[in-house]
């Protein structure tokens, strides 16, 4: 068994999955729309920002939480951005089994602490 011929399957089923289909589809939708696209990239850099400082250990500003949560709002009245964020949410889940279940057959999980 040659493992890149496995991990060369893997990404063909990967780009197979439904998962995947509807993140690149709403992926496609948003990138048509500028205005959205360019909203939604604020929304994950702050949601990032958030993040970030929490596993730092340190409380969220406030304001950018209050900013969020607005931003948050907003996308979610539009379709293609619900869609987006659902999927994005969806095929991220599906990624972290698959890197789970290769970590935890390797004993990788446990040297890097996941």
């Amino acid at each position: 068994m040659n493992v890149y011929d496995q991990a060369h399957s893997l990404a063909s089923a990967i780009k197979e999955s439904e998962e995947f289909k509807h993140f690149d589809q709403a992926k496609k939708a948003v990138d048509a729309n500028p205005q959205l696209k360019e909203a939604i990239d604020d929304f994950m850099k702050k949601q990032l920002e958030v993040q970030s400082a929490t596993m730092m250990g340190q409380q969220p500003d406030a304001e950018k939480m209050q900013q969020l949560q607005q931003l948050s709002v907003v996308l979610m009245q539009d379709p293609s951005a619900a869609a987006y964020l659902q999927s994005q949410i969806t095929f991220s889940m599906m990624m972290a089994d698959v890197y789970k279940i290769v970590s935890d057959a390797t004993g990788l999980g446990d040297l890097m602490g996941i």
